[in-house]
């Protein structure tokens, strides 16, 4: 299992990065049930994420396939959920309207798209015990409520 790490440092702010906007947050939460009664139990990231890496990862703004706005450089199963921290970059016309929202505090929702490996019934609960992670996405309207992310300011 993965370590949470609650220090870090990062990177300066020069020409190469200066349209970069740092973020990081929770994708998902352990044992909170969703608005379509999905629930992910903790663990159920920790095949996918040592067999890709967080660069397995797509990051996406509202799980559009074309629009990849940045890079998740950290994800990690902590003590509350799957914690990811990336780079949203300026290499395209959705990458800058996505930063631009995520300065202004317009946009926070992260939502993740993934295969279900594993998962059991609890009532009308899905519980998802291994996933196989394929992107996490920017969402104005995230499935999970908490699922949240914030800039990190430099």
């Amino acid at each position: 299992m993965l370590k949470a790490v609650t220090a870090f440092s990062l990177p300066r702010r020069g020409k190469e990065n200066a349209g970069t906007v740092l973020i990081e947050g929770h994708a998902s939460l352990w044992n909170v049930a969703d608005l379509n009664g999905d629930v992910v139990a903790k663990g159920a990231f920790g095949d996918s994420l040592a067999r890709t890496g967080p660069g397995g990862v797509r990051m996406l703004h509202q799980h559009e396939s074309r629009a990849v706005v940045g890079v998740w450089d950290e994800m990690l199963e902590d003590d509350r959920g799957l914690f990811v921290r990336g780079r949203i970059t300026d290499w395209s016309p959705d990458a800058r309207y996505a930063a631009a929202l995520a300065r202004a505090g317009a946009l926070d929702g992260l939502s993740i798209g993934f295969r279900a490996v594993k998962a059991r019934r609890d009532g009308r609960l899905r519980v998802l015990t291994q996933v196989d992670l394929w992107e996490v996405s920017l969402v104005t309207f995230p499935m999970l409520p908490g699922a949240r992310f914030g800039v990190v300011e430099r």
